[in-house]
């Protein structure tokens, strides 16, 4: 990759960050992390893979968060805490989920996707 992908891929990524950024505030919401997966082909620089969901970003109710330590979250935090309470090891195969973990984890993406799109989606 030369300077000049660079420099595009640089603002690309934080002209997406601060459009996602400003949306997720004007919903309650914290857009704290996200990652941006980008190729090239040739016609240029694509944006690849999901962009800006729970599983790929990091999102925090705006109105309770507070700095210096863990938020609550809408992204699969809940899940790596989950994991850790059991102390699992990280090796695969991983452990099943109890349902409640899952039935949990949907509803919070679930939520996110409500208050990101204000749009419902029944499963």
């Amino acid at each position: 990759m030369g300077a000049a992908d660079a420099r595009e891929l640089r603002r690309l990524t934080l002209s997406l960050y601060r459009r996602a950024a400003e949306h997720a505030e004007s919903r309650g919401m914290i857009l704290a992390d996200t990652k941006f997966e980008f190729g090239k082909t040739a016609e240029g620089i694509i944006l690849a893979d999901e962009v800006l969901t729970p599983d790929s970003s990091r999102f925090w109710e705006g109105s309770t968060w507070k700095p210096g330590g863990a938020q609550p979250s809408f992204d699969k935090q809940f899940v790596r805490d989950y994991l850790e309470s059991i102390l699992w090891n990280k090796q695969a195969p991983a452990p099943a989920l109890p349902d409640q973990v899952v039935e949990q984890t949907q509803a919070k993406y679930l939520e996110a996707f409500r208050r990101l799109t204000g749009r419902h989606l029944n499963l």
